[in-house]
């Protein structure tokens, strides 16, 4: 069977303040398409649907045509939610849209076999069986117990959560076994996550997630799934050097550090020995974005260059631009100059940032990021990781560091 594994689509994003409906949109559309005309069976949104827990009605709306537009290919939908995700959200449909041919896992389910799925081909033969696993919450597979230190809590999550995959997994392999048994023919099973898993490369538009005080899951501790249709990590690529476990990356642009990356989906085909080939579907590109870097004479220049080497799509939009200034920096007119040089470009200024110094070193890395896309807790780590302090004091803050990690989790 074919399916087609994308993930973080982050309906009803602000960039820059620049809304990406439009952009959407146009994914949508081109995804529908990819389904009916690459003959796919099943869709996984592995996370991320949405931006936020609380997104607008138009990217409600958007959700909504692409689910009608999918029913005419035939092909399963499978959706899990995400950290940026409501669970209550997507939870208020799940029971409606079970009757058109979509599963929605908004969370881990009190019953876990719920959660193991079957995934059926285009004749409306099994072709699968899906370990559907959402963004997983320390809350949701494990009870915080006092007196644990902050090392013994990341070893208790990580070992909850392997076990939440392995649970899943055994019943996946009994439903693989029954149908072999019945038709002569296993069925692969394939996994789905929405979490950072060790040596992901991400990027600045990813969300720092802790689940608890775990940063990231080994990929050994996966059970031997067929395919692990991974999200949250915006970069396509493969876990581990693993060729079965990837993230897919997001099909848009969600940052300027992701300009040049090729975006895409991933059709992924299985059969009975397991998985059979995957092959990379690019997506276009519905919004163009650049950066330059330069002095004022240099950045005129790269201007001129971005224009040309965007002529084509420039023509239906304007280029989205981040403009970093060296050497130039200490001026106080910097704006208005960056601006001026623009003029006459298909260009739109979004971001103008000044290039310090190594010397400078500031909370927010030579400005690559501004102090506004730092939450409070990042901010503190990022001032204590730069203080040279007495072996007692930085104990006491290092104490009081993981103590916040902790009144996060619970938060959460």
């Amino acid at each position: 069977m074919r399916i087609l594994h994308t993930s973080d689509w982050h309906l009803g994003q602000h960039f820059m303040g620049k809304t990406r409906l439009e952009e959407h949109q146009a994914f949508l559309c081109w995804l529908v398409e990819q389904v009916q005309s690459q003959a796919v069976d099943a869709v996984l949104v592995a996370g991320d649907v949405f931006d936020t827990g609380t997104p607008p009605s138009y990217a409600r709306e958007l959700y909504n045509d692409f689910i009608v537009k999918l029913q005419q290919t035939g092909a399963q939908l499978v959706i899990l939610g995400g950290n940026h995700d409501s669970v209550a959200m997507l939870n208020e449909s799940r029971a409606l849209l079970g009757c058109l041919n979509v599963q929605v896992i908004p969370g881990v389910l009190a019953d876990i076999e719920h959660q193991v799925l079957t995934l059926y081909k285009g004749d409306g033969e099994p072709g699968a069986v899906l370990c559907a696993v959402p963004f997983i919450r320390a809350r949701d597979v494990m009870i915080s117990e006092s007196g644990q230190s902050a090392s013994d809590k990341q070893q208790s999550l990580q070992q909850a959560i392997a076990a939440h995959y392995q649970q899943l997994f055994e019943c996946a392999e009994q439903l693989s076994e029954a149908h072999e048994a019945a038709h002569g023919r296993r069925l692969p099973i394939i996994g789905t996550g929405h979490l950072t898993t060790v040596g992901a490369s991400s990027s600045d538009s990813v969300r720092e997630i802790y689940i608890g005080t775990l940063d990231a899951f080994p990929a050994n501790a996966f059970p031997p799934l067929d395919y692990l249709a991974l999200g949250h990590i915006h970069r396509p690529q493969k876990v581990g050097g693993h060729e079965h476990m990837r993230y897919c990356g997001s099909p848009l642009a969600l940052s300027f550090d992701e300009v040049g990356q090729q975006k895409e989906v991933l059709l992924v085909d299985v059969n009975a020995e397991g998985l059979s080939a995957i092959t990379p579907l690019a997506v276009p590109i519905f919004q163009p974005l650049a950066r330059v870097k330069g002095n004022l004479a240099e950045l005129a220049v790269a201007m001129q260059a971005v224009a040309v080497e965007q002529a084509e799509l420039a023509k239906i939009k304007p280029v989205w631009l981040e403009v970093t200034v060296a050497e130039d920096d200490y001026l106080t007119d910097l704006q208005p100059r960056v601006e001026q040089l623009a003029v006459g470009l298909p260009l739109e200024i979004l971001l103008v940032r000044r290039q310090r110094s190594s010397q400078q070193a500031t909370l927010t890395d030579d400005a690559r990021i501004t102090l506004s896309e730092l939450s409070p807790l990042q901010v503190f780590e990022r001032r204590l990781a730069a203080e040279e302090l007495a072996p007692e004091r930085e104990q006491a803050l290092q104490s009081l560091y993981q103590a916040l990690l902790v009144e996060r989790e619970q938060e959460a």
